[in-house]
């Protein structure tokens, strides 16, 4: 591990997705709906639907919201037919982005999409222009506030259940795992009662850029709120050390 906390990082994000839960309510609905058409709606039978719904937990969406999506989803056979896409471009200085979207319309996503770039004095890239100096990983992290367990059980249940590799932060663990193996381990944690601030697949930027020009700050980060306060984004990865 290089030793990069991405837990500051997740917090500001997690602050700034509070205010805007109904973004964040809509992503996790379309997240579902794909989940238990792939399938079944059965969490116990569907390893995708159990990440979703914990996915939805932490961002405390209600209960009886996650069984209506589920339940929602199952019924209605003219459900909206939600694509996952994926965009890559460049924003100032070189910044690698990658943007992921579930949308029911493509034309509109990939207009947005290319407008946060354009907007923001980037461009889109080809597929693959970015995404290898990015590593798919299971990406699980835990603020040790909120965590009781000793850091060496802490690892053990995790290596124990099939994670890759362990890190300790000032203020976080992080636990990766390849993406085959990251509900199981997200569920052993689980299981033993671990909070997590943040639990996905996630890309992780091999080597993090540095911006010191005010004027592409200000850039990078116009494209990146138009993105994430687009319905259609699921996430979006960057190697920008913040």
């Amino acid at each position: 591990m290089s030793g990069h906390s991405k837990f500051a990082n997740i917090k500001h994000k997690k602050e700034k997705n509070d205010a805007k839960k109904g973004k964040i309510f809509t992503v996790i609905g379309r997240e579902i709906v794909v989940a238990v058409k792939e399938g079944g709606p059965d969490p116990a039978n569907n390893s995708k639907l159990r990440d979703v719904i914990a996915k939805a937990k932490a961002n405390n969406m209600p209960n009886d919201t996650i069984e209506r999506g589920i339940k929602k989803a199952a019924g209605d056979s003219n459900a909206d037919n939600f694509e996952v896409l994926t965009y890559e471009g460049y924003g100032p200085s070189g910044v690698a982005i990658i943007v992921e979207t579930l949308t029911d319309n493509k034309n509109r996503t990939a207009g947005n999409v290319r407008s946060a770039f354009t907007k923001g004095n980037g461009n889109i890239g080809t597929p693959g222009s970015v995404s290898f100096m990015f590593d798919k990983k299971g990406q699980i992290i835990i603020d040790k506030e909120e965590c009781e367990m000793d850091a060496d059980d802490l690892m053990m249940i995790a290596l124990d259940a099939g994670a890759e590799d362990f890190a300790e932060e000032d203020d976080s663990f992080e636990v990766l795992t390849a993406p085959d193996d990251f509900s199981a381990v997200r569920e052993a944690l689980e299981k033993e009662g671990i909070p997590m601030v943040e639990a996905q697949v996630a890309m992780i930027p091999q080597n993090y850029v540095t911006l010191s020009d005010e004027q592409d700050i200000k850039n990078l980060q116009k494209t990146l709120d138009l993105l994430e306060n687009d319905d259609d984004v699921t996430d979006v990865w960057y190697n920008w050390e913040e």
